[in-house]
């Protein structure tokens, strides 16, 4: 029995050190787990903090278009959506090349018929035939009582030169000063003798047609200087700079570069032509529409076409 009792309390004795050991080992393995359930709900809280996008309703970058071809399927799929009628023509002014669709439909011009007007008018100052300073009072039967412009609202027997008249017609597109224009100051017949000698076959003035194909020889004409003098030139470009009517092929190119450009609107017809004028690659866009059942949805179409094309010749 002593024997037994003793290999007894030696079996207990010797057990002592192991079970202090068993106790640190597992606190040590307690205190791992909660570290790890520590870092692990940090990460869950994180992941909760971020604003989880789904992939469907992410919106990729739009593909880049490589070529004039390529640019004008894309052009037609945005045409496509909208609907009705499109006319579209740019050309390439350093590469001197025009690439379009249906860019020698005539259409009913709306105001696009001002930048003849303009043209002819600064034509005939610069050789002398008409001064732009000569002070011109409308009539009450000249003011034109529909459409845009300022004049009709203006005092009556309120004086204008015929430079004002100008910018008026290009900046407000006022029709009291394009019908001085057309009927007075130019005659209608002088301003279609004038397009025929530019060799704008696409334009007449009486029916008011034209095409984007026309206006863009029309632009070029005045942009590259070879209507008027520089002076008289820099005065026509900073006419058509300055507009009250943005919403379209402005829209569509970066803030900063100039743009010379009118538009046009009449019932289901909504235009914008222009020279871009962006910085070592200034490129002809014209829009001419017809058939149109929403204005404001086909000012977006015009917008988003001029951004693609502005896109596109800013990566040649």
């Amino acid at each position: 029995m002593q024997a037994y009792s003793l290999n007894f309390n030696k079996r207990v004795s010797g057990s002592r050190k192991p079970a202090h050991s068993g106790i640190r080992k597992i606190l040590l393995i307690l205190s791992f787990f909660v570290i790890i359930s520590i870092l692990i709900y940090s990460a869950v809280i994180k992941l909760r903090s971020v604003k989880i996008t789904s992939p469907i309703a992410t919106q990729l970058p739009a593909p880049k278009i490589y070529s004039s071809k390529g640019l004008l399927e894309s052009l037609a799929d945005d045409i496509q959506k909208n609907g009705g009628t499109f006319s579209v023509y740019i050309f390439d002014m350093k590469a001197n090349k025009g690439f379009g669709i249906n860019e020698n439909m005539v259409i009913t011009a709306a105001s696009v018929t001002k930048i003849p007007i303009l043209a002819t008018l600064y034509k005939m100052a610069g050789e002398g035939k008409i001064d732009l300073e000569k002070i011109i009072i409308p009539q009450p039967s000249d003011i034109q009582n529909y459409g845009t412009g300022s004049i009709r609202y203006d005092p009556s027997d309120t004086p204008y030169s015929i430079k004002t008249l100008a910018r008026l017609m290009m900046e407000k597109s006022d029709n009291t000063a394009a019908y001085l224009f057309a009927q007075i100051i130019i005659k209608r017949s002088n301003i279609q003798n004038q397009v025929d000698a530019w060799s704008l076959t696409q334009t007449d003035i009486s029916d008011n047609k034209t095409s984007v194909y026309d206006m863009n020889l029309l632009l070029q004409k005045i942009y590259h200087g070879e209507v008027t003098s520089p002076a008289l030139t820099k005065e026509m470009l900073d006419f058509m700079d300055v507009s009250d009517f943005d919403d379209r092929i402005p829209k569509g190119v970066d803030e900063g570069v100039r743009i010379y450009h009118k538009t046009g609107d009449d019932v289901g017809k909504i235009h914008d032509v222009g020279i871009v004028d962006l910085p070592k690659r200034p490129y002809y866009l014209g829009v001419m529409t017809t058939d149109m059942t929403n204005a404001e949805e086909t000012k977006k179409t015009i917008a988003k076409i001029s951004r693609k094309v502005f896109d596109f010749m800013k990566s040649l």
